[in-house]
């Protein structure tokens, strides 16, 4: 990529304390611990409390991030808050997250991509930097899905959990930092993963809760075909962007949705499953903060090394894809 390179300086997560495990959710609707592992990989996830929103777990996961790169939030310049759940309509979850850092002069909004909008907010982010908009970026992807999981829906109520992670972009040494992105969007798949009621399309009216209409609806089968093919696809063109290969490829962080479908991508990548970053047996599909969670577990566990090249790659509503190449 052209300008001064950009890389991660902090990253930070924030995790919510209660855990629904498959033996809860067993007592909730017709399902078994061994449907969802088998189906799934997920054995339990974290659910937020009724006074926990998105801005709550952003701000936690943001202070931990800022802590990390060693910076006073004063440094910030930029925030871009990646979800699919915000606080309200209006303002903004990341104008709530500022204002509760105590950052006075700083650019505030959110992206709504689904589950790839943490890819979103890097690509949009690193070239804001590159072209001197802001120097440092607060980045963060946080979902409470629970808020709007149909929990009598066995095929969905069982994927999805809460959380944030947030990383802290600004300037790195030559040669590392972000290399290259791909995103993509196939909006003629958007009714496959759809929350009906809400928006312009279908105001909020006595009946559309009665009816259900707030919640998601997923069509499972569509949504995983498109998973796998994309997975794979959008890592490759970005490797070709930037002239690597699957060879190069020291570390795999995807969207945590189904561990089938990071097995068929790790199979089809030709990776080990030592270079593959996964949490979903523990925290489910956190959408757009899936990724920057697994990315702050691997990086507080020490995997990644001085120069690795770290993939990320991750599908969502939209339907919408995304991937990023990082030398760390």
């Amino acid at each position: 990529m052209k300008g001064i390179p950009v890389g991660v300086l902090g990253t930070g997560s924030a995790l919510p304390e209660r855990v629904l495990t498959n033996a809860d959710l067993e007592k909730m609707v017709d399902t078994s611990d061994e449907w969802i592992v088998a189906r799934t990989g997920i054995r339990e996830r974290r659910i937020a409390d009724e006074k926990t929103a998105s801005s709550d777990l952003s701000v936690e996961a943001a202070r931990k991030a800022i802590a990390d790169a060693g910076i006073d939030p004063e440094d910030i310049d930029l925030i871009i808050c990646a979800t699919v759940t915000p606080d309200y309509m209006f303002p903004a979850t990341a104008c709530l997250v500022q204002n509760r850092l105590g950052i006075k002069k700083t650019g505030a909004f959110d992206l709504s991509a689904g589950c790839s909008g943490f890819l979103y907010a890097l690509a949009t982010a690193v070239p804001m930097i590159q072209a001197g908009v802001a120097k440092n970026a607060l980045v963060i992807g946080v979902d409470t899905l629970s808020k709007i999981t149909d929990y009598t829906d066995r095929n969905t109520c069982v994927l999805f959990g809460d959380g944030a992670g947030a990383v802290v972009l600004g300037q790195v040494p030559e040669g590392r930092g972000f290399l290259g992105f791909d995103l993509g969007a196939d909006g003629s798949g958007g009714e496959q993963l759809l929350l009906a009621a809400g928006g312009s399309r279908n105001p909020a009216t006595q009946e559309s809760v009665m009816n259900g209409q707030h919640t998601i609806t997923m069509n499972g089968k569509e949504v995983f075909k498109f998973a796998v093919r994309v997975m794979n696809t959008a890592t490759e063109e970005v490797l070709r962007k930037v002239g690597l290969t699957t060879e190069d490829v020291d570390f795999l962080v995807p969207h945590q949705a189904n561990t089938r479908i990071i097995d068929y991508a790790r199979e089809r990548l030709g990776l080990p499953e030592d270079k593959v970053i996964v949490n979903l047996d523990r925290y489910g599909n956190m959408s757009s903060a899936s990724i920057p969670v697994a990315l702050d577990e691997a990086k507080r566990l020490g995997k990644f090394k001085e120069s690795d090249l770290v993939m990320l790659v991750g599908f969502g509503a939209g339907l919408t894809w995304g991937a990023a190449a990082i030398r760390w």
